[in-house]
């Protein structure tokens, strides 16, 4: 999605992506590290706020982090309706560094925006940042031989190669590997999107 095209939807009064978590979250809960105190985790691309209030309903603690001033705050009003609290960080996926350790990173749908030559230094910087023991919840649009380009995708998003997610965790243990073709009717098109989703763990 544009960044104008995100803020023209993310400024309605309605929530684009709805209120209630997706599934990548509520897996992400049952594969959550045992800490000592609050699990601390960071959504990167957190939108309008769906799973980073999820998160924060479960008792941790919460940064949701956004390049839309509007998604953001309605990630704030979703957590005061909800009675929970976050902090909310916007910054751009590119050149973002976290606050403090996180005992998780977890991106649904924003890694795509990327760039190709600074993925190695921001999954480097996202490692660097997480607990031992923590774990890093990616979902990331792959090119796929036989899955069209999609008709909403955008100048600024970059699809990665297969294996290229995983091959960033060389020295991580790697939970589960999805590889998922998806149906999809955003932008009122019927479309399909080639995915993978990598949980891994920093076994360190």
């Amino acid at each position: 999605m544009k960044s104008d095209e995100r803020e023209r939807v993310y400024g309605q009064e309605e929530y684009y992506w709805g209120t209630e978590p997706n599934d990548l979250a509520e897996q992400t809960l049952e594969r959550a590290p045992e800490v000592d105190d609050r699990v601390t985790i960071v959504d990167i691309g957190a939108g309008e706020g769906r799973d980073a209030v999820f998160f924060a309903e479960q008792g941790w603690d919460v940064y949701a982090l956004d390049a839309s001033s509007n998604g953001l705050m309605k990630a704030e009003r979703l957590a005061d309706r909800r009675d929970v609290t976050l902090t909310t960080l916007q910054a751009d996926a590119n050149d973002s560094t976290l606050p403090e350790p996180v005992d998780v990173v977890y991106s649904a749908g924003t890694i795509q925006y990327i760039r190709p030559e600074n993925r190695r230094h921001q999954f480097a910087h996202f490692k660097d940042v997480t607990a031992p023991n923590g774990i890093h919840v990616m979902f990331a649009f792959v090119d796929h031989p036989d899955v069209p380009m999609p008709p909403d995708w955008t100048a600024n998003e970059y699809f990665y190669e297969q294996g290229e997610l995983e091959a960033f965790y060389d020295d991580w243990e790697t939970v589960q590997l999805q590889e998922l073709i998806l149906d999809d009717e955003s932008g009122g098109e019927s479309h399909q999107h080639a995915a993978e989703v990598l949980f891994a763990r920093n076994a360190t």
